[in-house]
């Protein structure tokens, strides 16, 4: 499928704190811990637990999220079909639903009891 910029403007609006108990519900159904679900976003947006704490909170979009976010470097690594989009092909234009689904990926790893070193692309050396 391809992204267009009525898709990425309204996942931009959409609220992160309204979102993240569906996230949690997800995992903790799975058998995975709130813990690791906020190492996996903490991980992939750079931002420490009190700012993620602060985003949950808050009425904060998708769009201010990921907007102030340090996105790891290692994010060109999280490849695969999330709702129905490959990651790889999104174009850049649509960044924000890229960073999205590229999040949602790494919970849906985690929610399918993927080991921790996997989600969080550790490159051996």
């Amino acid at each position: 499928m391809k992204v267009t910029k009525e898709k990425n403007d309204k996942i931009g609006e959409m609220i992160f704190g309204s979102i993240y108990p569906h996230y949690l519900n997800r995992i903790l159904k799975n058998g995975r811990t709130k813990e690791e679900l906020d190492q996996v976003i903490r991980w992939f947006t750079g931002y420490d637990q009190e700012k993620l704490n602060s985003f949950i909170e808050n009425q904060t979009t998708f769009r201010h999220f990921f907007e102030h976010a340090t996105i790891h470097p290692n994010e060109h690594l999280i490849k695969g079909v999330v709702c129905g989009y490959r990651i790889e092909e999104i174009e850049e234009q649509f960044q924000l639903y890229k960073q999205c689904r590229q999040m949602e990926k790494l919970i849906d790893e985690l929610a399918k009891g993927r080991k921790m070193e996997r989600i969080l692309r550790v490159v051996k050396v």
